[in-house]
This record gives C-alpha cells, structure tokens and sequence, in this order.
C-alpha cells in the first residue's frame, strides 16, 4: 500500500506535468510542434509496488509513456480529482466548456469524469495523426482491454466514440491502491456470489470414472493455456472449458465446483439466476452481460446451478415470446462459449438442457447416487468419532439398507444430533454434555423424513 502511494505520487506529478505543459502548447504557442515527450515518466525499474509490477509487466516491453498516461488520467478521479479541474475552463467566447477536453458531469460529482477524448487531447492536442496514434489505445486489441483494465463505456447511439466515457476496473483500482483483489458484492449489479468450501479432495465422495473426469478439468485448471500452446491448439481450439454437471440432488456437483476453484486457487463464483432472469425483454441479457464483462479478465469459474430454468430447450413456437426466449438462449450460448475460463452449469436432468449446449462443452460429467460403500464411507466422515454414537447404530447396515445422497445424509445427520440433544435436555447454545449420543432411532427418524422429502417410504 505504501509502495504504491510512492509510486503514484511521482506519476501524479508527471501528469501535472504533462497536463500544464499541453494547455502552454494549446493557448500560448499553438502554432509551434509540441515538444516530445513534454516530460519523462518516472522510472519505475527498481519500484516494488504493484503499480510499478503492472506497468512493467501489462505488455513486453512494458506501457509506453502514452499507456501510463491514459492508467493515470482513469485513476485520477479517485486519487486526486483536482489534478483535473485545469479542464474544466470555460470558453470565455461561448460561456461552455471547451469541446476539445472532453470529459462528463456526474450526479454526485462536481470534478470532471474523464473520457476517451480527454486523453486524446492531453497526448495529442489537435495534432490529427497523433490522435489517430492515441485512439489504438482504445481498442478491443488492446491490452487495456484485453486484460481488463481499463472500463469504456460507449456513448449514446449516434455520438462520436471519442465520448466514451473512460473509467478504472475495480479490479485493479484495489490493486493500485490498497495491494487487494476486489471481490465484486452480490446485488443487482452482480448477480453472483462467491462461493467456498471448508472441505478437501479427501472429503469428496464420487465414484473412481466421476473422479477421473473431474481430474481432467482439474489439469486444465492447472494449465490450460499452456497445454494449448505446447500442443499447437490454440489456433484452432477456443480458450476456456465448459463442462456440464448432472444427477440426482446431493451428489456432489456444488461441492466439486468449489473443491476445483481451491485447487487452482481461483474464485468460483454461483450466478444466482433470481436476480439473473427478468420477465423484462433484454434484460436477461443485459444481467448475464455483467456478469460476463466482469469476470472476462478474472480467471474465475462460473457456476450455473439449476441450469436449466435458464439454458432450458429452445421451442418451436412462433410467438413473439417464443421468438425472444430462443433468442435469449442464443446469446448464453454465445457468451459461455466465448468465455476464456471455466464454466459448469449443473442441473438435475440432462435432458432439460438446450441441445446446442451439450454439443459445445468439452465433458458433461454424470454424478450418480452414491453405491453401499460410497454411503458407508459418508456415514464415517459425518461421525468421526464413534463415542458419539450409542451403541445401538451400525453405520454399516445403515449405508446397506438405505440408498440417500450425500446431501441427504448431511440432512439426517443435522437432525439426528438436534434430536439427540433435545433428549438430554441441552439448554439453547450450549455444548452437548458428554452423555450424549445419537442413537439408532435418532437416525432412522431422520432417514425417514428425507424419504417422506424425495416421496419415498422407509
């Protein structure tokens, strides 16, 4: 955090610089080149900050006294605003800004709000070739884009795109100022949430074929763009993964999503499709759109559970609502095949699913109810130590006799340990006395209900 302050400090500096030296030029001397550079950029060769990493590291070579420029004039705004308020002058002829600076008026903000054409014109001022040199920096190829960067966020239909308003992504404003990765909260905006596990590979209990293809997501994980590049693949397979998780309730696909994030220490973020689906035309777009456009540079797995109510089958129908649902399904399908990290989606029926998913994702894994043994060995990770159980409760025969889900098991073992503690009359938040254990029927009880849930009978 300190580092990056000194580091800013001595580029804030510079761009006062540059900035007093381009309005010189622009009203004292216009008819005179403007000298280049106006003033050297800091050197950040031995800088330890992140800022400094960044800037060395964005391109080979690292950014070009341009690049810094346009980083700086985007993190103005919330470092030092005044450092702009130089234009806002006003046109004494006209009584109105000068049209040359760009910038914008926010709701709440009194300073000015930097646009593309503000950074056209501090680096360029009214020369035309250098102008078209600076508008390449806004370019999808660039790396401000390409690595996230930077936000541009277009104008109106029908206004020049020099109006692009020109703004710093979270990401890396947290990383410039206080040395963190921003994670996005969960709302309106980004309707998502992160997702994490206390578990580890040991405590996932799937069968040995389910395993073996979540290893192999798991190596992608672990170096996918690499393997891409050793083999030759990258120009003709699209960057990325996309997998489809199915079964029954329970059977692991939520807990596999977040055990693979933390074996490659990546964020696994489930997309919450209430807040996601709107009854409102583009709007289902325009929320997935966020959450994509956030996530683009990230790195992060995007977990659709329940995948289904949005990436259902498309229908035949001729309506006007039949025509926009198909359409919706043709920009997810879209979006989640362009996306360069991993996405699951994870639903209860394979055969709900539109048909041109499953054709584009790289496995469709099946997560089947766990066999006598897989059951056996959940009952032992829910009870760990057998002092706990009376001696009536044979986990064993309990595994035979009784076909449930992880999940399920995780149910009956809740309320079994609840009732167990209700008979020996624990007070509210207290620990259970050491008497207490869960007996046979406490089990049964609670295996009994989960069957009543599934419309089953024990």
């Amino acid at each position: 955090m300190r580092a990056n302050a000194r580091s800013l400090e001595r580029e804030i500096t510079w761009f006062e610089q540059v900035l007093e030296c381009r309005f010189h030029h622009y009203f004292v001397q216009p008819d005179k080149p403007a000298p280049e550079p106006a003033a050297p950029p800091p050197d950040l060769a031995d800088d330890p900050s992140v800022y400094a990493q960044t800037v060395r590291r964005a391109v080979d070579g690292g950014m070009s006294a341009d690049e810094r420029m346009v980083l700086l004039l985007a993190l103005l705004p919330h470092l030092r605003p005044q450092v702009l308020d130089l234009l806002l002058t006003h046109n004494k002829l006209i009584e109105r800004p000068f049209t040359e600076f760009g910038g914008l008026r926010g709701n709440a903000v009194t300073g000015l709000l930097p646009t593309c054409e503000t950074a056209v014109f501090i680096l360029a001022g009214d020369d035309l070739q250098r102008r078209f040199e600076v508008m390449r920096l806004f370019e999808a190829g660039h790396f401000f884009a390409q690595q996230g960067m930077l936000k541009i966020v277009p104008p109106e239909n029908g206004e020049p795109a020099l109006r692009a308003a020109l703004a710093m992504e979270t990401d890396y404003l947290n990383r410039f100022t206080n040395g963190q990765h921003h994670k996005p909260d969960f709302g309106a905006g980004f309707p998502a949430k992160l997702i994490t596990t206390s578990l580890a590979w040991d405590d996932l209990v799937v069968a040995p074929e389910v395993l073996d293809d979540i290893e192999q997501i798991r190596t992608w994980l672990h170096g996918g763009r690499q393997l891409l590049q050793d083999w030759g693949l990258e120009r003709m397979v699209k960057p990325g993964y996309r997998t489809l998780f199915y079964g029954p309730p329970g059977t692991g696909k939520t807990l596999t999503a977040t055990l693979l994030g933390q074996s490659a220490g990546v964020d696994v973020y489930r997309i919450d499709l209430s807040m996601l689906v709107s009854k409102y035309i583009g709007e289902t777009e325009k929320n997935l759109a966020s959450v994509f456009d956030q996530a683009q540079n990230k790195n992060w797995i995007l977990f659709f559970d329940e995948a289904d109510a949005l990436f259902g089958k498309r229908t035949e129908g001729s309506t006007s609502n039949d025509r926009h649902a198909n359409q919706e399904i043709a920009y997810l399908l879209q979006r989640v095949e362009d996306f360069p990290g991993v996405v699951i989606l994870a639903t209860n029926l394979k055969s709900n699913l539109d048909e041109a998913f499953s054709r584009r994702f790289q496995s469709a894994i099946y997560f089947p109810l766990p066999d006598a043994l897989q059951r056996a060995r959940l009952w032992r990770q829910l009870f760990p130590d057998p002092a706990r159980l009376a001696p009536d409760v044979d986990l064993a025969d309990l595994a035979d006799k009784h076909v449930l889900s992880g999940g399920a098991l995780a149910n009956v073992a809740r309320y079994a340990a609840i009732r167990a503690a209700r008979r020996h009359a624990m007070l509210p938040l207290q620990p259970p006395p050491p008497a207490a254990r869960i007996s046979a029927d406490d089990l049964l009880r609670g295996i009994k209900k989960e069957f009543i849930k599934e419309g089953r009978t024990l």
